[in-house]
């Protein structure tokens, strides 16, 4: 750090923030610690009293902060990521699509095991909106050696983030139970699941009553698999009472079992498993009513394009307990980040 007069700064890289005070009127920064100073800067410098600053001169083979963080970006994204400004130094990455942002957790302890540079992203696998943003790089000092910013360019070997696009899927709803099919109560289940999946860009497009026999039930799956459904869930009978026979039943229609439970609540009665790659869900009654549950944490892998297996079912145990707070804050709260 060197301390040197104005109207030889032109070229060398500010050390610390400049402020320009009018009273009454405003308070904030003319230039900001990291800008270059340029020729046109000279006079608006002097304007505000200062005729020395404390620059950084950079030497060959340094990088600037701004420079180091558009480089470092380019090299840790993967798809349908974009950049913001630059602004401090700092680039934030912003999702270009909805979808599922994934982060592979190994590659970033990797990156911000490098000197002098940080990466920080939200969790993985969560729905992300088209513009949010979903992580940031920048690095510590104002300029960082070029062979540091290399090295990291070349030990990325994949995608550090991405988003992967939500499929818009055709989802077939089956939904079980003596009390509804008779008429006994009103459908509660349908308008919900209806909701969630129209949230998440895909179709629900139909749904057909089952009593409790699983012939029925059996019946209704097979058929939208027929009809051209990307996707089928059953409703209700996913307890271990026993007239709830929804599991035996997505059995008997020909299902894979991947999994029947996970470690969440709400969502301990979930049943997963795959008719030809068609993935068969048992959603049991709490995706009825909780704002968050396991549907949440499932079904957007899934709308993703990303195969679930019991090993991944298994890892919701860290995360998957729902604190149950007064006002829900979800995705902005705890649950299912592993």
């Amino acid at each position: 750090m060197t301390t040197i007069p104005v109207a030889q700064a032109v070229g060398t890289v500010l050390c610390h923030d400049i402020t320009r005070i009018e009273p009454g009127v405003q308070k904030g920064p003319v230039f900001r610690k990291g800008h270059v100073i340029r020729e046109e800067d000279i006079p608006v410098l002097l304007s505000v009293g200062k005729e020395n600053l404390y620059v950084y001169e950079p030497r060959p083979g340094q990088v600037h902060e701004n420079d180091a963080a558009v480089r470092i970006g380019n090299a840790v994204i993967g798809k349908n990521i974009a950049f913001s400004d630059i602004k401090e130094g700092r680039i934030n990455f912003l999702a270009a699509a909805h979808g599922l942002l994934r982060v592979d957790v190994d590659a970033l302890a990797r990156v911000n095991a490098c000197e002098e540079i940080v990466l920080a992203t939200l969790h993985t696998m969560q729905e992300v909106k088209k513009g949010q943003a979903v992580g940031g790089t920048r690095i510590i000092p104002l300029l960082i050696e070029d062979e540091k910013i290399t090295r990291l360019e070349h030990s990325v070997t994949g995608p550090v983030l991405e988003v992967l696009p939500f499929r818009a899927l055709r989802v077939g709803m089956v939904t079980t139970g003596n009390e509804v099919y008779s008429g006994r109560i009103k459908d509660a289940f349908g308008p919900v699941i209806r909701q969630k999946f129209e949230s998440l860009g895909s179709t629900v497009i139909g749904q057909t009553f089952s009593d409790d026999s699983i012939d029925m039930t059996v019946a209704g799956i097979r058929n939208f698999i027929a009809d051209g459904a990307d996707m089928v869930v059953c409703t209700g009978g996913m307890s271990v009472d026993p007239d709830d026979r929804t599991p035996a039943a997505i059995r008997a229609a020909g299902g894979t079992v991947v999994t029947y439970g996970a470690p969440t609540f709400p969502g301990a009665m979930f049943l997963l498993a795959y008719i030809n790659n068609i993935p068969v869900l048992g959603l049991p009654g709490c995706v009825m009513y909780h704002r968050a549950s396991i549907f949440d944490l499932v079904v957007p892998r899934l709308l993703a394009g990303i195969p679930v297996t019991r090993e991944d079912i298994v890892a919701l145990g860290h995360g998957g307990f729902c604190a149950g707070c007064g006002e829900c804050r979800y995705p902005n709260c705890a649950f299912g980040k592993n």
